[in-house]
């Protein structure tokens, strides 16, 4: 290694991070407890030894810093940092580790496995309390300088109301594998998700928003690897500011962050907005016995939650090993900075936050009044994207399912659980179901609004929709972990016979319980969320936790039988009937109020007599049936232009009995009558062609949601 031949000037201590001004790049990073810190240059990723090694002696409120203006964008380098290594007391400093920059914006070069990558004698089964004194230089990871210009053109954030959103959840590789029509080269990459096919998909589905499954650059977990599986998921992260460099197709790094931007371009210009799922709760390096890689090494006592009188362990609320301190101003610093970066430079319209209780966390309490909502309240930039919160993490008291403050939208964990127990055909839900369907007012009411809940059956977290209707188990035996791990899901609805079958009755059943759930999702009040590939029906064969399998179990199909592509013009009527209705997009709860003109409430209820609901029919344990009366003149709201919103008046039936049950249609008067719009029972194909008068019986088949149109008879 040579000795410093580049010039180093002092620098400033701010930004943290790398950053190229068009003359040299200054270098900060903060470490509250380092003795000394060393900036070490490299000539490419494939390097075996840094090429300079460069002495930080800046050292500014805790930040370590130097300008170089030798070095231009595309240079490689990491940190060695210096300190005590006393992991008893928390401090794990061990300059024989090369680490990576917490602010790196693009990352040059991942992890090779290898026992240097541990701080302490892994290979000797010590207990972690011993240095390991080896060298990692060619194990570790590199982050790159880089150049943030790029052409956004007129680009433009499509800033769709949140009453208005469809979200759909997907992952950006296993997005376009399997596609037949996205070149070979571009499958699974950024920019194989901007192509044509992949974008007509999502207009048809009338997807307003894509949520991405992390994007933040990841660590494939060691264990994984020797099972042959991987981190598909990617919840498991590497560095909070570069994207996922496996996701494109140009080794360059600085060209792997102009893809992520060209599929954000791309979407706005379809006037679909990018919503990315973050992971601010842990990290990738684990607990006391996880690799050495960033964090552990730069300030171990700053960046995470420790016990108390026992530092040498990890506070883990997440299941993950670790817990972000997000009482150190630092720590938060740096991820509300990550958040405007992605907000600012790569013009990301939101967020979905990960285990986001744990984020709430003061002490040990979930906090709503904790530091991070207050910085994100007052920060006009944060402030005014997306904001979706997973209410929960694995700590004592950590559901917190409807506590989140203003501002936020949450994912209704009740909501998937109640609709799951409804369509099942389980006693006693009927009021909840009813409460979850018109926007859950008893979690968000007050200050929020119904769009606060995002409103979702299935996610990547748990089994497809197919496979909840098709199994009662899970089976995770890929997994490789005795299928001991996700959840033990009794919600599911298989018919009585689990796993794929060839009995044409419990297929055209299921089939019907796949409508019922996303007709549900998409006629409820609040946000729906759909769970890519639920669209036509896609299964994981029973394996509810697919978080290690990069393989054609997760990847989606495009190749469609004629049950799956009927399924899919399901969902594609579906999203015209909600986008068509304003009744489904009120930014409002119902209030059940009365028009004085036409005599009728904006919302009612009703038994199968055609009467309305009383507290015995809401009582009655047996009760699995009711409808509701949505009505399109009594929204009460004013569009961007001020104008009165009304729209259609619709009657839901539904009937989650195994048995049909005949339902009396309300009467509204004598110019009006009913046009049934939409059965599940059928595979959505058709028009509708059934009129009812009021009064007129209606057999709601067994298990089935039927939406009806009230209509004016023509005055001859």
């Amino acid at each position: 290694m040579s000795s410093p031949s580049f010039r180093v000037w002092p620098g400033k201590p701010y930004p943290l991070g790398a950053t190229w001004d068009g003359m040299g790049v200054n270098f900060a990073i903060f470490s509250e407890n380092a003795t000394r810190i060393e900036l070490c240059l490299f000539d490419s990723p494939k390097a075996k030894a840094e090429s300079h090694q460069i002495p930080m002696s800046e050292y500014t409120d805790s930040v370590w810093h130097a300008y170089l203006p030798d070095v231009r964008p595309g240079q490689l380098y990491g940190y060695r940092v210096h300190g005590p290594w006393d992991p008893v007391n928390g401090k794990r400093f061990n300059a024989n580790k090369l680490l990576l920059d917490p602010y790196a914006k693009a990352i040059a070069r991942g992890v090779t496995w290898h026992d240097s990558m541990f701080s302490y004698r892994i290979s000797k089964g010590d207990d972690n309390q011993k240095m390991d004194t080896r060298n990692n230089v060619q194990y570790a990871p590199l982050a790159a300088v880089v150049d943030s210009s790029f052409n956004w053109g007129d680009d433009r954030r499509p800033n769709t109301p949140w009453h208005k959103t469809i979200i759909y959840e997907a992952h950006v590789k296993g997005m376009t594998m399997l596609h037949p029509d996205v070149p070979p080269h571009l499958r699974g990459t950024y920019w194989g998700f901007t192509c044509e096919p992949v974008i007509d998909h999502l207009k048809r589905l009338g997807v307003t928003s894509v949520e991405l499954m992390p994007v933040h650059a990841k660590l494939h977990d060691r264990h994984l690897l020797k099972r042959g599986l991987s981190n598909f998921w990617g919840y498991n992260t590497l560095g909070y500011f570069a994207p996922e460099p496996e996701y494109s197709k140009h080794p360059d790094p600085l060209q792997k962050i102009n893809e992520f931007k060209t599929l954000v371009r791309t979407l706005h210009a379809n006037n679909m907005e990018v919503i990315l799922d973050v992971v601010y709760n842990h990290t990738a390096e684990g607990d006391h016995l996880g690799p050495h890689l960033s964090f552990r090494g730069i300030d171990n006592q700053v960046y995470y939650r420790l016990v108390d009188k026992q530092k040498c362990y990890y506070q883990d609320f997440t299941g993950c090993g670790n817990t972000l301190n997000m009482r150190h101003p630092r720590v938060l610093q740096l991820i509300m900075d990550s958040l405007r970066y992605w907000i600012l430079e790569m013009h990301v319209d939101g967020f979905r936050f990960d285990l986001a209780s744990a984020l709430a966390r003061e002490l040990y309490e979930v906090d709503q009044l904790a530091a991070f909502f207050e910085v994100i309240h007052q920060d006009p930039v944060i402030s005014q994207v997306k904001l979706i919160a997973e209410p929960w993490d694995l700590g004592e008291g950590g559901y917190q399912v409807g506590n989140f403050p203003v501002l936020w939208t949450e994912w209704n964990g009740k909501y998937r659980d109640v609709m799951r127990s409804f369509w099942k055909g389980d006693h006693g839900v009927l009021g909840e179901f009813a409460t979850r369907l018109v926007g859950s007012s008893d979690l968000y009411g007050g200050a929020r609004r119904p769009y606060a809940s995002i409103n979702f059956v299935t996610c990547h977290d748990g089994f497809t929709l197919r496979d909840l209707v098709s199994y009662s188990q899970k089976h995770n035996e890929a997994n490789k972990d005795n299928n001991r791990d996700g959840d033990n899901d009794n919600r599911s609805w298989n018919c009585g016979v689990e796993g794929e079958t060839k009995d044409v009755s419990i297929k055209a059943l299921r089939n019907r319980q796949m409508r019922n759930f996303l007709a549900t999702l998409f006629f409820s009040s609040g946000v729906p969320m759909i769970n890519s590939g639920d669209e036509y029906g896609r299964t994981q064969y029973g394996n509810n936790n697919t978080y290690c399998h990069d393989n054609e179990r997760t990847w989606l199909s495009w190749e469609w039988n004629v049950e799956q592509q009927n399924l899919l013009n399901f969902v594609s009527r579906l999203a015209k009937l909600r986008k068509g209705n304003p009744v489904f997009e009120r930014r409002k709860f119902f209030k059940g109020k009365l028009d004085p003109i036409s005599g009728k409430k904006d919302i009612t209820w009703y038994a199968p007599s055609g009467l309305e609901m009383q507290e015995k029919d809401w009582q009655d344990h047996f009760a699995r049936s009711l409808a509701v009366c949505l009505s399109g003149a009594l929204i009460e709201e004013l569009d961007e232009k001020g104008h009165a919103v009304i729209g259609d008046t619709l009657l839901l039936v539904f009937n989650a009995h195994s048995e049909i049950v005949e339902f009396r249609l309300p009467i509204f008067d004598s110019s009006t009558y009913w046009l049934l719009e939409l059965s599940t029972v059928e595979d959505g194909n058709g028009e509708p062609i059934s009129c009812f008068s009021g009064n007129d019986t209606y057999p709601a088949s067994p298990r089935s949601l039927s939406v009806f149109l009230l209509q004016f008879k023509k005055i001859e």
